[in-house]
């Protein structure tokens, strides 16, 4: 198989639901329809429901679909498992539930011919279907951390980002998530993306941000947590930002 430009990598654990609504399929439609060679990397972390089998039935006759059975770990494990097995130049970074859709791809890519090696999604506050406590959430998340980090940027938390692969393999590898020794219960998201793009941003990489369609599709609830996992990780990534910024002030990123 030709080497790939661009490899998608999705992180999934127990994504049984949202692969029901035929969001691989979608992902497969768009990507043949573009002129790029790609791949589609599909990293687990663990899933314990049945999403393991629907996608092994569903990319069964998709040759340039991969799945990557890891050991329970987090979202950032799941990611750097994904962007360590890719073999494109450049990594798009997207979520099952696909709420940014594949084929808002088309707007990041220019960003890559004006020569960023890093475009991000940005989400913005009119989101469709974005409840009030996390429209909220998401306000009081941004001036928090616009305050000790990356105050250029508006939107973090986007999960669908574009890099190129050899520096955010770089990046990845000194996330302090991988320096913890803890044992990772449930969708340990954390706010990985701050620090990540923190990193990237003192190896001296301009970002660049553009605006995505986003409406929220997770219809998966065996994530666990709902409405409490919410307001834990809220308060998580919140501690964790300032946490960055220590790390910062004591030359932990400095390259």
């Amino acid at each position: 198989m030709k080497k790939p430009y661009l490899s998608v990598i999705i992180p999934c654990y127990n994504e049984a639901a949202n692969l029901k609504r035929g969001v691989l399929k979608q992902i497969n439609q768009y990507l043949k329809s573009t002129d790029l060679a790609w791949e589609v990397i599909i990293s687990d972390d663990g899933s314990t429901d049945e999403s393991l089998e629907l996608i092994g039935s569903q990319i069964s006759k998709w040759n340039n679909f991969r799945l990557l059975k890891n050991p329970h770990g987090g979202k950032p494990a799941a990611l750097f498992f994904g962007i360590k097995a890719a073999r494109g130049k450049y990594v798009l970074l997207t979520d099952m539930d696909q709420s940014t859709p594949i084929d808002q791809l088309d707007k990041l890519l220019p960003g890559i011919d004006k020569g960023f090696n890093v475009v991000i999604g940005s989400r913005g506050l009119q989101r469709e279907d974005f409840p009030f406590y996390r429209r909220l959430g998401a306000i009081v998340f941004s001036s928090f951390r616009r305050l000790f980090l990356l105050s250029e940027i508006n939107d973090t938390q986007c999960g669908f980002k574009l890099f190129k692969k050899d520096l955010v393999k770089k990046a990845f590898s000194d996330l302090q998530f991988f320096k913890q020794k803890q044992r990772i219960k449930g969708w340990k998201v954390t706010s990985y993306d701050v620090e990540l793009l923190h990193i990237i941003k003192k190896m001296g990489e301009n970002i660049r941000e553009i605006e995505v369609k986003w409406r929220e599709m997770d219809i998966s609830t065996s994530k666990g947590g709902g409405l409490f996992r919410y307001f834990r990780e809220s308060k998580e990534m919140l501690t964790q930002i300032a946490r960055v910024k220590l790390n910062d002030l004591k030359g932990k990123y400095d390259q």
